[in-house]
């Protein structure tokens, strides 16, 4: 799947005005087996202060369960317009988010860091499971959560 971030994530300097300025990042999210329903997922950025700077993508399709998405939920403010057009269904057990991004090239070693918050329905809440650095040195590397996802890796 290839998804283009909507305005308001353009606006937030995530996508490139001109493929020049831009790299394609892949973002490979698999999740541990577990027992139970799909896994709410959402992967967003934050600058090298730490502040939010947009949502890359939102898996589960039920806004009243958002919240349990408590670390992007606070930063976001849990606005829908960041998510608009960059939701799918939630993601099983086992199972892997794959998606790929145009990012602008001013944000690859810049300490921009994208976050995966995960929750499932009678299961855990895990804000910020995984925390991984947009810099060349952490590309194609696994990166382990702490709770539901067993690896995430961004490839540019």
């Amino acid at each position: 799947m290839k998804f283009v971030l909507p305005a308001v994530a353009a606006t937030a300097a995530l996508v490139a005005p001109t493929l020049a300025e831009a790299r394609q990042v892949t973002f490979e999210t698999a999740l541990k087996r577990y027992g139970g329903n799909g896994a709410y997922v959402v992967l967003y950025v934050t600058d090298a202060a730490g502040a939010y700077k947009g949502t890359l993508w939102m898996a589960g399709g039920k806004a009243k369960y958002y919240r349990h998405l408590s670390d992007w939920q606070r930063a976001s403010g849990g606005r829908a317009t960041e998510i608009d057009g960059i939701t799918g269904a939630s993601i099983g057990s086992g199972k892997t988010l794959k998606i790929t991004l145009d990012l602008a090239d001013a944000m690859i070693d810049a300490g921009y860091k994208v976050h995966v918050d995960t929750s499932v329905e009678d299961g855990m809440d895990n804000p910020s499971e995984v925390v991984v650095p947009l810099a060349a040195t952490a590309s194609g590397k696994p990166f382990a959560g702490k709770g539901y996802v067993k690896s995430l890796t961004v490839t540019f």
